[in-house]
């Protein structure tokens, strides 16, 4: 699997608008979480993307493990294991979706 995580994908303040038009025929929502939280050991049958737009997060995909800054982008395909864990130091926003990655 090619890396899951890409650092520095958008410009900060991250635009919800501008990440929404790179996912086309992705879902699209926004998740504010507490410092601590912790979503752990999720499993998908369809791919996500996740771009952090506040906050500090440490994020594991199939065991590989990125400490993710705003701007940074996770593609987690189908069928991954992952974790997600904000900082205890602050909160985070993050946005995301649901969809199929295209082929390149």
């Amino acid at each position: 699997m090619d890396s899951a995580f890409v650092h520095g994908v958008y410009a900060v303040p991250v635009s919800r608008e501008i990440v929404r038009a790179d996912h086309p025929g992705f879902s699209f929502d926004v998740f504010r979480d507490p410092p601590g939280q912790v979503w752990a050991d999720f499993v998908h049958d369809t791919d996500e993307f996740v771009v952090v737009a506040e906050g500090e997060i440490e994020i594991e995909v199939a065991g590989e493990i990125a400490r993710c800054q705003p701007g940074d982008l996770v593609r987690i395909p189908a069928g991954a294991a992952h974790t997600l864990r904000t900082s205890r130091e602050a909160a985070s926003v993050w946005l995301y979706g649901y969809g199929h990655f295209r082929e390149s």
